[in-house]
């Protein structure tokens, strides 16, 4: 039983875990900050307002040293979320756990370490496919010999189906990423053949759960009789044990609504009970989202009041007594054995592109999640696919948890960052500078050649070494990689006939560019900081090219400077920006003032993510034409907006175009 927890600084959340641990939580579930998670520190530009904000700053051993103060790792289940750097934080937590007397074969835990899905959802990815399989490949076999009760890998669906994937899309790719790491393993030749079912059985999976009960509960015994055969039969593992299909859950967040967020109570709960309910189908470990997620940084009672459901589920229900209780049911068999066939089907087609990572680099996988996640979005907004709250039964009595909207979440200091800062600064001054930056060279010198990466990683770690000085020498040697859009080869996902929504925004769109003489409207979708969470974005991006924009999308990871630049150097008629990670207060207005500087002020600039009322208000007064959060789930009517936003930007009449 784990909530996903941190934020702040290092002290902060190390006070957190004492006190959930505390109240009954069974393992640890870390969530870094986005600069840790790309291997930014917290002084590079681009970490500026992300600084603390989604997770803890882990910059150096003396971050992981008051992470876990008073915290014995040795007899600790402990989760990290971590990706591209997890080679990175796996050594730091090594070696505090070292430091503590702890024995290294007896740490357990997790490192998520899956790099393809951060290419297809969340954005977190550093270096190129291939070396970062390298890097993967190199902490499996590492801790089969070193740290044999850790699991070194979590192959996460979770954040696929969070970008649209299908049922069958989840557990294809999912499978695919497995297929690519143990093929990866295999080859090195680092693991004798004899040791491989060690490697088999240390590959857990993290997935997602949805509300769609029956087909959450059918998924699950999917995924495990499909790593059953793989295991079986393209591995040749012979041990049953070694062939398990371990996996944990975090149950959907997706599916939170910002309107009636109450509602979202009873989702998380039917959500827990799709991996719980069926023996054959319950989750090792589930981690239950906050009923205010959709409205920002949930606080610690939240995080209690999720803590509290799996308790009493646990402790006071009988779920957990009985033999499964759905064995039997042709129902439940007819739809398992068809997301196995449609899945076994969708991983041959992956198989015969060259595998996961080759799908990842020619753009197939994210082209496939945008447009089966623009496929869902024009479900919702055509009422086919019903939300309570959201498109349908929309009235509401007024709701006690959010009567004051911007005490229901947790909000992080600004004033955090620069004490981080400052920190990583005095860090800095107090290491041997010299031992430091040895272990770089040694590190570089290392990634350059074809030994394993872990042993100098651990040095790098006791030396003193930053994320980011860590992150920066490999991006020396194997470069950085801007993952496919998915954006332009998208379908379009909605009707654009006559008397449509969408042929109504498109005419206003026509209209107003022929109104300012250009052949079309421009807009620029931006997503500045290291928000990696590009799902919106994308929709946006999507539908305001079926809307008969011309769309300037780079994706991730971009300044101010680099937005403003675009925008100005591509003449747009709007700038978008999209963050969810709670940077907008710092990042938006800075974008506003560079437009100005630059000149171009009649150029509207909309804002959307998880942005709280009061910050939405700040936005508007700060110069944002319009503010959009979750609970305005009609994208072609935002598009509307956009349109409406340019006319008056440029002294335009009003412009209405019946639908």
């Amino acid at each position: 039983m784990r909530t996903y927890a941190g934020h702040s600084t290092a002290e902060a959340s190390n006070e957190l875990y004492r006190r959930n641990l505390a109240k009954g939580q069974t393992g640890l579930s870390v969530a870094f900050d986005l600069p840790t998670q790309t291997g930014y520190d917290p002084d590079h530009v681009l970490a500026r307002g992300e600084v603390g904000r989604v997770g803890v700053p882990v910059s150096h051993l003396g971050d992981m040293r008051r992470l876990f103060q008073d915290i014995p790792l040795e007899q600790m289940n402990t989760s990290m979320t971590i990706n591209a750097t997890a080679m990175w934080l796996l050594a730091l937590y090594q070696v505090v756990a070292e430091e503590q007397g702890a024995d290294p074969g007896k740490l357990q835990g997790t490192t998520q370490n899956d790099i393809v899905k951060e290419y297809l959802s969340r954005g977190t990815h550093v270096f190129p496919p291939v070396p970062s399989l390298r890097l993967t490949t190199d902490m499996i076999t590492y801790t089969v010999g070193r740290i044999p009760k850790w699991n070194p890998i979590n192959i996460c669906s979770y954040h696929l189906q969070e970008a649209g994937a299908t049922p069958v899309q989840e557990i294809a790719y999912a499978m695919s990423t497995a297929v690519a790491v143990l093929d990866a393993v295999r080859d090195s030749g680092q693991v004798p053949p004899e040791k491989f079912g060690d490697v088999v059985a240390r590959i857990s999976f993290f997935v997602n759960a949805g509300v769609r009960f029956i087909e959450e509960m059918c998924k699950m015994r999917a995924f495990g009789r499909i790593w059953d055969q793989v295991t079986r039969e393209r591995y040749g593992i012979q041990d049953a044990r070694q062939r398990r299909f371990r996996y944990g859950v975090q149950v959907n967040s997706l599916g939170l609504t910002e309107a009636q967020p109450e509602n979202n109570v009873q989702r998380i709960v039917l959500e827990m009970l799709a991996v719980t309910l069926s023996k054959d189908a319950r989750a090792r470990a589930v981690q239950l989202p906050a009923w205010n997620e959709a409205l920002g940084l949930p606080r610690p009672w939240d995080q209690q009041w999720s803590l509290r459901i799996q308790q009493v589920l646990a402790h006071e229900s009988d779920l957990l007594e009985y033999e499964d209780i759905f064995a039997g049911s042709h129902v439940i068999e007819a739809t398992v054995e068809s997301l196995v066939t449609e899945s076994l089907a969708e991983m041959d087609r992956i198989e015969a592109m060259g595998g996961a990572m080759a799908a990842v680099e020619s753009g197939y996988l994210k082209s496939e999640l945008v447009s089966s996640h623009a496929a869902r979005r024009a479900r919702i907004e055509s009422g086919e696919e019903k939300i309570v709250g959201v498109n349908i039964y929309g009235t509401t009595e007024p709701s006690p948890l959010t009567a004051d909207l911007d005490a229901a979440v947790m909000t992080v200091d600004p004033e955090n960052e620069a004490g981080v800062v400052a920190a990583l600064h005095e860090w800095r001054a107090n290491r041997d500078e010299a031992r430091a930056a040895e272990a770089l060279a040694a590190l570089k010198k290392a990634a350059a050649g074809t030994e394993n990466l872990m042993e100098a990683t651990v040095a790098c770690a006791r030396a003193g070494v930053t994320t980011g000085e860590w992150s920066w020498a490999l991006r020396d040697v194997f470069g950085e990689f801007r993952a496919p859009t998915g954006v332009s080869s998208a379908p379009v996902a909605v009707s654009a006939d006559a008397g449509t929504p969408l042929a109504a925004v498109r005419e206003k769109a026509a209209r107003t560019a022929e109104d300012l003489g250009t052949g079309r409207l421009r807009l620029l979708v931006g997503k500045p900081g290291l928000d990696g969470h590009s799902n919106g974005a994308e929709q946006i991006a999507v539908r305001a090219r079926d809307a008969g924009f011309e769309v300037v999308y780079q994706g991730i990871r971009l300044t101010p400077e680099q937005i403003v630049s675009a925008a100005v150097a591509e003449d747009v008629h709007c700038v978008g920006l999209s963050i969810l990670s709670g940077s907008h207060a710092e990042l938006v207005p800075d974008v506003l003032h560079r437009l100005r500087e630059a000149g171009a002020t009649d150029i509207p600039v909309i804002a959307g993510g998880i942005i709280p009322p009061a910050d939405a208000a700040a936005l508007i007064g700060a110069g944002v034409a319009a503010v959009f959060t979750p609970k305005d789930f009609g994208i072609t009517e935002i598009i509307g907006r956009i349109v409406d936003e340019i006319r008056k930007a440029n002294k335009l009449d009003p412009l209405e175009v019946p639908a």
